[in-house]
């Protein structure tokens, strides 16, 4: 995954992002070896109200809104997503709160998104068959970091997730084959400097289409 941010007055925030999946085995499994899910992630994001820093001495958090517009490239699913009724394209929007605990070393992070993304969008965007719902869905995701000292960080993450897929899965003969997981992790980060910083952490994605899988949880490093 590769991308760029810029801000801009320290309001507004213009993102480009590229994720390009090598789904390994899972391809081979499926007879699509080399298989590769690409996205392309555009998003805005405006503070709306607050300061994380200039309120960290009141219970104010630091509000914003944003969007994501996300399309995901063509590959060799192309023929099952749209059999399952999930489209390549869709767009996430989101609200946002942050509040800074300064004294206390502590970030926490509050973040409520409408979506219909299949796995962050990897697998596309809602589905309709087997009457599968194909509305949006409120999700939420939490994440609390805490500083051990000024450039170290420990904290946790964890992400819901929308299961639009499984019900499309079990019209298909799937059963729960294509059921999904909530996204968490825990994380530890190092900022030698301001410039440059390293994230180690230990990501648990729950099942992702455990129909060729196993039903092995997907875990692993980042």
């Amino acid at each position: 995954a590769y991308g760029v941010a810029v801000g801009l007055s320290d309001r507004v925030e213009l993102s480009d992002g590229r994720q390009d999946f090598d789904t390994g085995i899972t391809g081979i499994r499926l007879d699509l070896p080399g298989l590769h899910l690409t996205q392309d992630i555009v998003g805005a994001k405006l503070r709306v109200a607050g300061d994380a820093i200039l309120d960290s001495d009141s219970l104010m958090p630091q509000i914003a809104v944003g969007v994501m517009a996300k399309r995901l490239g063509s590959s060799g699913l192309d023929a099952t997503l749209k059999a399952l009724g999930a489209k390549r394209t869709g767009t996430d929007v989101y609200v946002s709160a942050t509040k800074l605990f300064l004294a206390q070393g502590l970030l926490v992070n509050g973040t409520l998104r409408a979506t219909k993304a299949n796995q962050g969008g990897l697998l596309g965007h809602g589905a309709t068959l087997g009457g599968a719902d194909n509305g949006y869905e409120l999700m939420p995701e939490l994440s609390v970091a805490y500083l051990l000292r000024k450039d170290v960080a420990v904290g946790f993450e964890v992400r819901a997730m929308p299961d639009k897929l499984n019900k499309a899965g079990a019209a298909a003969g799937l059963g729960n084959g294509l059921r999904t997981g909530n996204w968490k992790d825990i994380f530890i980060a190092w900022a030698p400097s301001k410039n440059a910083s390293i994230t180690l952490a230990y990501v648990d994605l729950g099942t992702v289409v455990p129909a060729t899988t196993k039903n092995k949880k997907q875990t692993g490093a980042y």
